[in-house]
């Protein structure tokens, strides 16, 4: 089975991720404008009536802006946890509130979505409620965890599972220290339920290396304090010290924050 996927925006301003086989597919948050969603998956050949679903990661407003939109007007389900339903119905950003699409979920209880095995699980983050998700679809799985503080062991548990992997790379230790963020931003930012660094995420991704680990998607890259090459290069460099090359042993990509990335295709 052929599947697709596509990063439509990955930062702080925006995030909107679609997955999919050649017929229909999911979106992983919905964080742009739902018409910016429709124009950049039309120019990728994906109409909106192959959208099956959304799958909402916590209720900061850069994850939810089109949920309302999607889901009351177009009619498209809205899958998330009760505490990230209710935070995303209390959002200021959220102006057509969920009704009828709300779908709920519960962490680490399988959904099967057509062809789609969907899992959703916790993770450390200052949302009302904060999940990654694991897809399998046929014999890949792809994994997405935007936003966290830290790798917990049940994060780290499926991270092993995945051939495609989709993970935060936020922000440049030096960069967020040197800025020009308050004291009180810059701590939660490096907090336990803030954001993961470039170095903590490279220092992991060396550790916990897989042999079936085929794809890197670096996302939510700071404006302010990160930078693509420098993410890029940080996780090269600590993967080259345990001997794995990328090009070689995998494959790495740090997703821009709002120029959709290639249109990606795996049989």
């Amino acid at each position: 089975m052929k599947v697709k996927f596509i990063s439509l925006a990955s930062g702080s301003s925006g995030n909107c991720y679609y997955i999919g086989t050649e017929t229909y597919g999911i979106l992983i948050d919905a964080g742009i404008a739902a018409r910016s969603i429709k124009k950049l998956l039309k120019d990728a050949g994906i109409g909106m009536e192959m959208i099956r679903a959304v799958f909402v990661t916590h209720d900061h407003a850069d994850h939810i802006k089109a949920v309302g939109g999607l889901g009351e007007k177009l009619n498209i389900p809205i899958y998330a946890t009760a505490r990230i339903h209710e935070g995303i119905n209390r959002s200021y950003c959220v102006t057509e509130k969920l009704h009828s699409s709300v779908r709920h979920l519960e962490k680490q209880q399988p959904l099967q979505l057509q062809d789609f095995l969907i899992e959703s699980f916790e993770v450390p983050h200052d949302g009302t409620d904060n999940v990654g998700y694991c897809i399998k679809i046929g014999d890949k799985t792809f994994l997405f965890l935007t936003d966290l503080g830290e790798i917990t062991p049940i994060a780290a548990g499926y991270i092993e599972q995945a051939d495609y992997l989709i993970i935060e790379a936020n922000y440049d230790e030096e960069m967020l220290r040197m800025g020009t963020y308050p004291q009180h931003l810059k701590e939660r930012i490096a907090s336990r339920t803030g954001h993961m660094s470039n170095l903590d995420t490279a220092r992991f991704l060396a550790e916990h290396f897989t042999d079936h680990l085929k794809y890197i998607w670096l996302c939510h890259l700071s404006k302010d304090n990160n930078h693509p090459e420098l993410a890029y290069k940080t996780v090269e460099w600590e993967l080259k010290q345990k001997g794995i090359i990328v090009g070689k042993d995998v494959q790495l990509c740090a997703l821009k924050r709002s120029v959709p990335s290639q249109l990606y295709e795996f049989e």
